[in-house]
This record gives C-alpha cells, sequence and structure tokens, in this order.
C-alpha cells in the first residue's frame, strides 16, 4: 500500500478514481488500485465511458450480441454501460460492506441530455437504478436548476445520489437544501435513512481554466499574482457552506434519525495549466470528511510525490474570500464565471455522450 496515498486516507480524504471500463475491470486493475493505491470508489461520466468504447475489442462480444438481437441503440448504450457500472460495484462491494456504505461507491450518470429537464431525469434515475440494482451505487445527476428536484426525488425514494457538475457556492446551498429535502421525504415515506447516501461534486481545475484565461487577458502584475488560486478558494469557500449546512438543527435532526451527511466531493482535479504543480488540487483540499476523485494521472503523481501539510482546509476562509474580492476588483465576475462553466459542463458531458452514441451506433451496423 503506498505509503502517501495511506497518508492521505488518514488525514480523511477519500481516494475515488475518475474512470472506469471494461478493460480496468477485466484485467482485474481496479482491484489492485483498491489493494495498493487506497482507491476506495469509483466515478464515471459521458466522457470517460466515450473513450472506454474506445477500445471496441473490449466491448465486441456484448455488441454483437445487443445487434443479433437487435436493440435499440440508447437501451444498448444503457445496457453496455450498466454492465460496467455493475461490474465495478461488485469489485468495491466488499469495501462498501466494510465502510458501512460510507465508501465502496461506484457513480453513473443520467443521460446528459436531460440536464435541463426535470421529469424525464427523475425517470432515468430510477431507471439506471432499477438496471444497476446494486446498493453501492450513485446516480449522477447534475446542479441544474431543473436538476435540483430531481436530486430531492430520487433520494425521497431511497436513490442515493451523486450531485454533479457544482460550481457555484449559492448552487451548492442550494443542493444541500435538496438533499435534506430528500432525506426528509425518505424518512416520511418510511425509507431506512442509513441505507440513502449523497456526495455533493464541487468541479475544482475548471474554475482556474476560465478565470486564469480572463487574467491573462488583463495581463497585469496583480493579475499574474491571482492566477491558480481562484479554484482552490472556491472550493475552500464551499466547505465553509458544508460546515454551516451540516451543523444546523436541521441537519442534526436528520442525523439523529440515522441519515449519514452528503460528503463534498473534489472533482476535476487534474491540473491543466503546466505551471502549477500537477497534485495542487489534492495536496491544498485535504480535510476530514471529504472525497477526491482523481483520474489515473494525478493519482500516480500523488503516489509518486504527493504530500500532506496536514488540513490545508478548515481557517482559510477569509483568505479565499479576500481572492474571490481581489478578482471582481479586477473585473471578473465570479458570477459569470460560474454560469459559463455550468453551461460548458452540460454541453461538453452532451456532445460526449453523442460520441458514445455514434461509437455504440458504429460497433452494432458492424456486428450484423
Amino acid at each position: 500500500m503506498n505509503d502517501r496515498l495511506a497518508e492521505l486516507s488518514g488525514a480523511g480524504v477519500a481516494i475515488w478514481i475518475d474512470d472506469v471500463s471494461r478493460r480496468r475491470l477485466s484485467t482485474g486493475n481496479l482491484a489492485e488500485l483498491i489493494k495498493d493505491k487506497n482507491v476506495v470508489g469509483v466515478t464515471s461520466n459521458p466522457t470517460i465511458f466515450a473513450k472506454a468504447l474506445s477500445n471496441a475489442d473490449d466491448y465486441a462480444d456484448q455488441t454483437r450480441d445487443l445487434a443479433v438481437r437487435g436493440v435499440d441503440l440508447e437501451e444498448a448504450v444503457r445496457a453496455i454501460t450498466t454492465y460496467d457500472i455493475r461490474w465495478a460495484a461488485d469489485v468495491l462491494r466488499p469495501v462498501y460492506d466494510r465502510s458501512n456504505g460510507v465508501d465502496g461507491r461506484v457513480s453513473l450518470e443520467v443521460d446528459p441530455r436531460l440536464a435541463r429537464e426535470t421529469d424525464k431525469t427523475i425517470a432515468e434515475a430510477r431507471a439506471l437504478w432499477w438496471l444497476v440494482d446494486r446498493p453501492n451505487l450513485f446516480i449522477k445527476i447534475p446542479a441544474t436548476a431543473e436538476g435540483l428536484p430531481a436530486i430531492t426525488a430520487a433520494l425521497a425514494e431511497g436513490i442515493s445520489v451523486n450531485v454533479t457538475l457544482i460550481f457555484a457556492l449559492d448552487r451548492y446551498r442550494a443542493v444541500m437544501d435538496a438533499f435534506m429535502t430528500g432525506l426528509e421525504q425518505a424518512k416520511a415515506n418510511g425509507h431506512d435513512l442509513s441505507k440513502i447516501a449523497s456526495v455533493a461534486s464541487f468541479f475544482v481545475s475548471r474554475v482556474d481554466t476560465e478565470v486564469d484565461k480572463r487574467l491573462d487577458k488583463i495581463g497585469t502584475e496583480q493579475a499574474k499574482e491571482l492566477r491558480g488560486k481562484a479554484a482552490i478558494a472556491n472550493a475552500r469557500l464551499a466547505f465553509e457552506a458544508y460546515e454551516q449546512a451540516f451543523g444546523t438543527q436541521r441537519w442534526k435532526a436528520l442525523e439523529a434519525a440515522g441519515a449519514l451527511p452528503q460528503r463534498p466531493l473534489w472533482a476535476s482535479t487534474s491540473t491543466k495549466d503546466p505551471n502549477l504543480p500537477d497534485t495542487i488540487y489534492v495536496t491544498e483540499l485535504v480535510t476530514q470528511g471529504v472525497v477526491n476523485t482523481m483520474p489515473e494521472a494525478t493519482l500516480v503523481a500523488f503516489a509518486d510525490h504527493g504530500e500532506v501539510h496536514g488540513d490545508t482546509v478548515r481557517g482559510t476562509y477569509d483568505e479565499a474570500r479576500k481572492v474571490i474580492a481581489d478578482l471582481e476588483a479586477l473585473g471578473i465576475s465570479y458570477d459569470d464565471v460560474v454560469n459559463v462553466l455550468e453551461d460548458e459542463g452540460v454541453e461538453k458531458f452532451a456532445a460526449s455522450w453523442k460520441e458514445l452514441l455514434e461509437s455504440v451506433s458504429k460497433e452494432l451496423k458492424g456486428a450484423k
């Protein structure tokens, strides 16, 4: 077991890998990561599946059977993706059992083209939950305005949810409210709250990508000094919001009824800027009770040279607020940045889903 990753886990960070594929499963690689790299969860998204399907040979037998059966394209994609997720969930089941359902989770996203449609998102969440049929599944629902009531509805039915594409602090507060409302409804519906889990995926590095692009256009010395600081500041303020929400009497009542907290999950933690350390979005966001879902390259980098400097989140909030204020003073609107990022995130995942559909369509036609 890697010492650096063990130290990170010991500091309270659950290490998840942001990747899944038939190859990773069939070779036993995921099991190795659990055993040797402290990995205790898996996330997926449409981009990850589109990449996995580019290795068509890994899926040839299944696509051939689907083609012979004349399965509709959309259902074929669901059959392929849920197969991988179900397999990954089974590999992680021992982690789920020994952590009493906290970790050992695998996430599967609803069709991202439904991000602005509440009722269809709810229906898709139900369908995927039924198809995978594993207690350690998370259904990923985007934190769009239309996604919020879908999050509540899914949780109210006992469906565990990974809320994705969170960029804005106000939206994150709304997500936590949707989570607690969902649990309150689940309790009223007679569900065991201890069996329902959730994480809130707060996206990190993409904030720096957008903000630093704007800082470079300004080009002053003050602008240069702020490069690479916005994303970490935003994430730290998100954790402050988490502490506030989960310190309320409303949450304490749910906790007393057996509920598990909705953990903050740091997503998009690969470093896009070569001038920044390749483990910055891990090292600078260490605190008890969070998840960091890393692409494999980031996981390997941290295992090789990552460092844990204690808690790098709590106690940083005033400094983080100053970063956001300094950006505003330069004319970089926080609200505009996070709105652009949400729209881009939805568009990118929809484009990846289209790519996934095209890949499967090609394979189905080739298999006939």
